[in-house]
């Protein structure tokens, strides 16, 4: 039997001001799209939004439905509207940013699980680390690849893996 170790790395900042200004930017587009979501029932609002390799920025939000699982989550969103609209060309960063009716969350919101996922598998299509920046009022948590968040993903090798 073997030990393995995991280790994942990652910057903080304080404010975003401390940031680099695409950041700072992508930042503030991920803030303003968390008000345009729509959580009558969780009341937890998610704004995303990522900026292509075109330099276009992109925003999505979070959509709940009373039929639940029928709503999606905001990264899921944005990553789709970025494959729909924009095939062509990569992710390069997203920003993550919530807020409840108190504000905007003091601390860092990470993606679920399945958006960890989705992000991990448009990083593996695209052969591209994905920058991702998790906003809190009290701390900016800066990841360098999505698959820091997800570092043992399933995936297409997976896939072929079962069929063997």
């Amino acid at each position: 039997m073997k030990t393995g170790n995991l280790s994942v790395t990652w910057l903080e900042a304080s404010t975003t001001d401390d940031l680099e200004s695409s950041d700072r930017e992508l930042t503030e587009e991920a803030i303003q799209a968390s008000e345009n979501a729509y959580a009558p029932y969780s009341k937890f609002c998610v704004g995303a939004a990522v900026r292509l390799d075109n330099g276009i920025i992109l925003k999505g939000t979070n959509v709940e439905n009373a039929a639940f699982p029928s709503g999606i989550c905001a990264e899921r969103s944005v990553v789709a509207c970025a494959v729909s609209n924009y095939p062509g060309h990569k992710i390069e960063a997203m920003a993550i940013a919530a807020r409840t009716s108190h504000g905007l969350t003091s601390e860092p919101v990470t993606p679920c699980g399945n958006c960890r996922q989705v992000i991990a598998e448009e990083e593996f299509r695209r052969s591209n680390n994905i920058r991702i920046i998790l906003y809190g009022k009290e701390r900016i948590l800066i990841f360098e690849k999505g698959n820091d968040l997800l570092p043992f993903q399933f995936d297409r090798n997976s896939l072929s893996s079962l069929l063997h």
